[in-house]
């Protein structure tokens, strides 16, 4: 694989053909923004002629600090949301050295800066936010919550098609601890909601929900809701709800931001309740498209295990690991992620670990066809047994902790499931269990 610097003082890739192309696939060419660890560069399809942005990742900047955690969830968060309304992860390349995320190119830049040069009509406001909305509920519906929606992470192609950007600080719904809420505290000051501030955790859901009605505001006002500078003022002002809207907004938008603003998240609006608001209505069109589109199955329909791409070997989507790209020896917590190889059929699997929950006192919260969770005797645990196809012959079934006491899940897996399943594990010469 080829180690391909690019940019200079100037922003420019000094390389243009086909030999000097990053993996002789793609060709870089101008810096379009610049971070502590990560350059983004647009760049071409040679093959196929087609715009791409480029996200060349150091992995000495990142590997053993938080930011290796963020970057493996954006890869993986993006990997699987498939939707118009969101940026599209093309392909996802590494060397020793760097990681680089291939991404769809949106021409038209961030809303910040388009809602920056002034505010705009209500009926512009109004389509934005349909447009943010309908990728906001798909991403709930897939169990994403992005946590830092903001003008500057929406993106607008040269079509005025909305992008939703930067996954950076998204969480999973197997982050969720026992009390079924979030509890890590992240986002821009001027667009996290309340309870966030209460450090009593919160609903991934309902604080996007506020934060995209900081954003509708900002778009039809053209300024914040919430403002000071200082800083604790202004978090004061958003604890309580304090916000005035601009002469110019209808009764019915000052009605519906109230609404998504209700600082009481049991009583602020939902996606459902905002899909059928009249204001929201207004001239709304529903998103229609397919996933196959897209290259990917609905769940709904997809009634056998997963059969593994390239990416997702290297990944393992099912359980987000990509530490295959970024080479860190170190694992933060290597009892909570483990797996084999079965050359067992997977209703046998499903049963034998159904069998074993029932011995052990473990009751199972979730099942399907390719998976099961089970939650341990005293719900101070959750085990999430994930299942997808390797080969024709072959599966991989990955165990990993979703929720609860470490000790206590490590206690289970290594002492009374793991022995009890050695019987399933595939035997060839290439087996390996992971965290051996």
């Amino acid at each position: 694989m080829p180690e391909i610097e690019r940019g200079s003082g100037s922003g420019a890739a000094p390389a243009t053909s086909s030999e000097k192309a990053l993996f002789g696939k793609y060709e870089l060419g101008r810096l379009l923004g610049c971070g502590a660890f990560a350059k983004v560069y647009h760049a071409r399809n040679i093959r196929t002629g087609q715009s791409v942005a480029i996200k060349a990742i150091c992995k000495k900047k990142i590997v053993g600090s938080n930011l290796m955690a963020n970057v493996k969830r954006e890869i993986s968060i993006m990997r699987r949301l498939q939707h118009p309304h969101i940026v599209k992860l093309y392909e996802v390349l590494a060397t020793k050295t760097k990681i680089y995320c291939v991404m769809e190119f949106v021409k038209g830049g961030e809303l910040f800066a388009k809602v920056a040069k002034g505010r705009f009509s209500e009926d512009l406001s109004r389509r934005y936010f349909q447009q943010l909305i309908s990728a906001v509920g798909y991403c709930h519906s897939r169990g994403v919550f992005h946590r830092d929606l903001k003008p500057e992470n929406l993106l607008v192609d040269e079509n005025g098609c909305l992008k939703v950007s930067d996954f950076g600080l998204s969480a999973l719904t197997d982050q969720i601890r026992l009390d079924g809420l979030l509890h890590t505290l992240c986002g821009t000051p001027a667009y996290v909601a309340p309870e966030i501030l209460t450090k009593k955790g919160y609903d991934g859901a309902k604080v996007d929900v506020w934060s995209c009605g900081v954003i509708l505001f900002v778009l039809n006002a053209g300024y914040l809701p919430f403002n000071d500078p200082n800083l604790m003022a202004m978090y004061k002002k958003i604890y309580k709800g304090e916000f005035r809207c601009p002469k110019w907004t209808s009764p019915d938008l000052k009605r519906f931001l109230s609404r998504l603003l209700d600082t009481n998240p049991n009583t602020r609006i939902t996606v459902d309740e905002i899909l059928q608001d009249p204001w929201f209505r207004k001239g709304y069109k529903e998103v229609k498209f397919h996933e196959e589109d897209f290259g990917l199955k609905s769940e709904k329909e997809d009634r056998s295990p997963t059969n593994l791409n390239a990416f997702d070997i290297i990944s393992f989507s099912s359980g987000l690991n990509l530490s295959g790209l970024f080479n860190d020896s170190s694992r933060s917590s290597p009892d909570d992620d483990e797996r084999f190889v079965s050359a067992e059929p997977v209703e046998k699997i499903i049963e034998k670990i159904e069998e074993i929950a029932e011995g052990e006192n473990l009751t199972v919260n979730w099942k399907k066809e390719w998976g099961v969770d089970l939650q341990g005797p005293n719900g101070n645990f959750i085990i999430g047994v994930q299942i997808d196809r390797l080969t024709h012959d072959l599966v991989v079934v990955e165990v990993r902790r979703r929720a609860g006491d470490a000790a206590a899940y490590a206690a289970a897996w290594k002492d009374k499931l793991r022995p009890a399943l050695a019987g399933l594990m595939f035997q060839g010469p290439e087996t390996q269990v992971a965290g051996d």
